[in-house]
């Protein structure tokens, strides 16, 4: 029975020691009698599941280190490493909590301490991963409050800020919480690069290169940092600075905590922003810098330069100013920035203030600030104050023109245009004799844009009147010399005899162009004539000076080949024009059914030659189609007159419409009433 007890009793021991040894598998803490061993898969993780400690590789390399990264996001992104400095060789390490609360990590093979979190005094420590990813140090029972921590991660800042995580400094201890990239992504060791708050004047924040500033990100004006545009659009996040007695630090609460993101110093020298994103298992930059031109070296354009991101060249002196080194200047090095065109007048109080909107504020490294004064206090206190060389609000983020005072009283460097509605406004203290400058240039390139519009204007309006005048005097001339060739003609050298005499049959010897009066049409100034002699029936006592004024009027109103041609082919005992005779209908039921009654009355049925009438009407409708390029020269006319009338083309439809007056009812009573049917005409430019 004894035996039996001891054997229990020995099982017993063994269970408890194991279990007392044993690290926790997906726990939280670490304790003095829990230690973390490097056993290849035993780790810490948060209670809400989000973060996950223990020992980890680097990408390409077999060093062991004690790191903190992302339980749930499959591609491991390391937010925090202890012992970044001096890495284990080999799976012996163990991460051990001292009795006093100190964390220790050694190697377990000759228990060499690797990494120490520092001596503490606690009774009955705990170390706990939060579920924010801070490792803490308390003790039991401390139920998490910040103020219980004797030890946080958070203060020992690595390459990533993440939410609630501070940047910058503890006035009261002293400490100073930078960001520092890896070397490479297999070693995790601090690099040059670094970015972190220089609280000397009005504190702002740098990235660094060893001692070296390289890029400034301003300072805070209550939106965000000023040389960091994109903050401004960071709808996902809270931003908080602080800058009192106590601290000067900057920190980040996620809006929607389904949103995992992460402020990171990467090992170009980098300072980016990152969202994870969940579908695609990327992290995406949400913004970075050094990002343009005007962020690849501190204040690139010099003392009183300002640089534009895009533009080329980038580099421009502020108002007032002119290069210092215009060589270089011109050689697109503007590192020596400007210098005034007029020394300042303080003590006479002439000088005056310019606004320069948008910017990201000059270097405040030496400015001083007044956080509760107004704008007009701030300007005012800069007047009085003859080293003052600009003045800005402190804080944007209340009302339109903020509040807070920035003074500078040194030189003004690192100047940024942003686009506008980013940025803030500063008023930079200029001679009286440079305050117009500006807007005299302006005034005066306003001015001579008025005076080119207006002269491109003027010179338009009068090519174009000249232009119309110039048409219609053309025109004019054309009626003129058409009036005048038919005043001229040799008409009234006939008697009325003679042109009856001439008219009363169509046989071959009037043939347009032969017989008794060809000699007569043909001539530069004789064609009217012809069509004078036509237009004329035997039994017309129309007067000479009538019909002159009638053939006259005909000239100006209708197509001039139109006059022409019906002048000579229509036999019309009441001197009606052709198209006032065109019957509703076809053209060729026109041609075919009613062309005879276009010829003269006096003219009887047997005498008329069919053939003969059939083809002046033919021509004549050839003249006057409606589309100019099809009517024949007057050239051809001859020729179609004197030929077979079975070759002449088909006439296309006449460019003018005949409509009937609708009182009309029968055709008897339209044919008595033709001369008073209403015409409808489409004036058209001859050939």
């Amino acid at each position: 029975m004894a035996r039996r007890m001891t054997k229990a009793s020995v099982l017993l021991y063994l269970l408890t020691a194991s279990s007392l040894c044993s690290p926790a598998i997906g726990g939280d803490t670490v304790t003095p009698n829990r230690p973390l061993v490097d056993d290849g898969g035993t780790s810490l993780i948060s209670v809400g599941g989000s973060f996950e400690l223990g020992f980890f590789s680097p990408v390409g390399s077999t060093n062991r280190y004690i790191g903190i990264w992302y339980h749930r996001i499959p591609i491991q992104t390391v937010v925090w490493v202890a012992n970044r400095q001096r890495p284990i060789t080999g799976r012996s390490g163990k991460l051990s909590l001292d009795t006093d609360g100190t964390l220790v990590i050694t190697d377990g093979k000759n228990s060499t301490v690797i990494w120490s979190s520092g001596p503490l005094a606690l009774a009955n420590p705990v170390a706990r991963l939060l579920d924010n990813g801070n490792f803490v140090v308390e003790e039991e029972g401390g139920n998490d409050d910040p103020s219980s921590f004797a030890w946080q991660s958070f203060d020992f800042l690595t390459d990533t800020l993440l939410p609630s995580m501070k940047i910058g400094w503890n006035l009261t201890s002293g400490q100073n919480r930078n960001l520092t990239a890896w070397k490479s992504v297999s070693d995790p060791s601090p690099s040059e690069y670094g970015t972190g708050f220089d609280v000397h004047g009005v504190p702002q924040i740098f990235l660094w290169f060893g001692s070296r500033r390289y890029w400034r990100g301003g300072s805070w004006n209550g939106r965000q940092f000023s040389g960091i545009q994109e903050m401004k659009t960071d709808n996902f996040f809270d931003m908080v600075f602080v800058g009192d007695a106590r601290e000067i630090v900057y920190s980040f609460y996620m809006r929607d905590p389904s949103v995992v993101s992460r402020l990171v110093m990467n090992q170009s020298g980098i300072l980016q922003r990152l969202v994870w994103v969940e579908d695609r298992e990327l992290w995406s930059v949400f913004w970075s810098a050094p990002k343009d031109q005007c962020d690849n070296m501190l204040s690139p354009c010099g003392p009183y330069g300002v640089c534009y991101p895009s533009e080329s060249p980038m580099c421009k002196c502020l108002q007032g100013f002119h290069p210092k080194n215009p060589r270089s200047w011109d050689l697109r090095d503007g590192t020596d920035g400007c210098v005034r065109n007029t020394a300042l007048d303080c003590r006479n109080g002439t000088d005056g203030f310019i606004t320069l909107s948008s910017v990201k504020i000059p270097d405040t490294s030496t400015s001083l600030v007044d956080r509760s004064m107004s704008l007009e206090q701030c300007e005012a206190l800069c007047r009085t104050n003859c080293s003052c060389k600009a003045y800005a609000s402190a804080n944007i983020s209340g009302s339109e023109s903020g509040n807070g005072c920035i003074i500078w009283t040194t030189e003004l460097t690192d100047i940024k245009m942003y686009d506008s509605g980013s940025g803030q406004d500063i008023y930079v203290r200029l001679a009286a004799g440079d305050l117009g400058s500006e807007s005299s240039q302006s005034h005066r390139n306003h001015v001579v844009v008025i005076i080119i519009v207006v002269s491109a204007l003027a010179t338009f309006f009068l090519l174009s009147v000249a232009c119309f005048v110039w048409r219609r005097k053309k025109r004019r001339n054309r009626y003129s010399d058409e009036e005048t060739h038919e005043q001229d003609m040799d008409l009234p050298l006939y008697d009325l005899d003679t042109i009856a005499g001439a008219t009363g049959n169509f046989s071959m010897d009037n043939k347009l162009g032969e017989g008794g009066f060809g000699p007569v049409y043909k001539g530069k100034l004789r064609e009217l004539q012809e069509i004078a002699v036509k237009k004329l029936s035997e039994t017309s006592t129309q007067g000479l000076a009538e019909f002159k004024n009638e053939v006259t009027l005909i000239a100006k109103l209708q197509h001039r080949n139109l006059v022409r041609l019906l002048g000579c082919c229509i036999q019309a005992g009441e001197r009606m024009l052709i198209y006032e005779y065109m019957p509703h209908g076809s053209l060729d039921s026109f041609l075919f059914g009613k062309g005879l009654e276009l010829a003269d009355a006096s003219m009887g049925p047997s005498s008329l030659p069919v053939t003969e009438v059939m083809k002046c009407i033919k021509v004549g409708l050839l003249c006057v189609q409606d589309r100019p390029e099809d009517r024949p020269t007057m050239s051809s006319v001859v020729v179609m007159l004197g030929g077979d009338s079975a070759l002449l083309p088909k006439p296309r439809q006449p460019g003018f419409i005949v409509a009937k007056d609708p009182s009309e009812t029968n055709s008897s009573t339209s044919k008595q009433d033709s001369s008073t049917n209403h015409v409808s005409m489409t004036m058209l430019e001859g050939r």
